[in-house]
């Protein structure tokens, strides 16, 4: 009787062994997440903006340029972003929303007198938030941007959401 205990115990720690390292051989963590290269956008466009609606009784229009949307192999949604005043200032801003992590970060912002983009070392990553500076992105993503915790598809997908009306909540 021992030495069928004995064969039964050794088969068993054989296969749990064989399994053990096909699976360790089979399983691989997962690549840290890597920003693409961004560049600027060189052309935009506030004429032709799609009007988003990011605040009830505000005093802005708000849009983004279609132009410029798109979607980077990292995951990353950017655009050019306006919010014009009723007496025509023009702020605009290149900005990308992570949708798996609930963040924005502005890439640049638009200088009208140089006509060039302004970047700054200490523009990072943030949480989007219903409150604050990152809440215009956070109502995008909400409403077209992000399907979940994805980009919502392509550029057009995203575009035609954006037009059509689609509202979820972040996971």
């Amino acid at each position: 009787m021992n030495s069928r205990f004995l064969r039964a115990a050794v088969c068993a720690a054989a296969l749990v062994t064989a399994y053990g390292v096909t699976w360790a051989q089979q399983y691989q963590e997962p690549e840290p997440w890597k920003e693409a290269e961004v560049a600027l956008p060189t052309h935009f466009s506030t004429d032709k903006l799609l009007i988003v609606d990011i605040e009830d009784r505000s005093s802005f229009e708000y849009g983004i340029d279609p132009d410029t949307l798109s979607v980077g192999s990292d995951g990353v949604v950017r655009y050019v972003f306006v919010a014009r005043s009723r007496s025509g200032a023009v702020n605009v801003l290149y900005e990308g929303v992570r949708c798996d992590a609930a963040e924005v970060k502005v890439y640049g912002r638009w200088d009208p007198d140089s006509a060039k983009w302004r970047t700054s070392s200490t523009d990072e990553w943030q949480s989007m938030n219903v409150r604050g500076s990152t809440r215009r992105a956070l109502k995008l993503a909400q409403t077209g941007l992000c399907d979940g915790r994805a980009p919502n598809g392509s550029p057009r997908q995203i575009l035609d959401t954006l037009r059509n009306g689609f509202s979820y909540r972040l996971r």
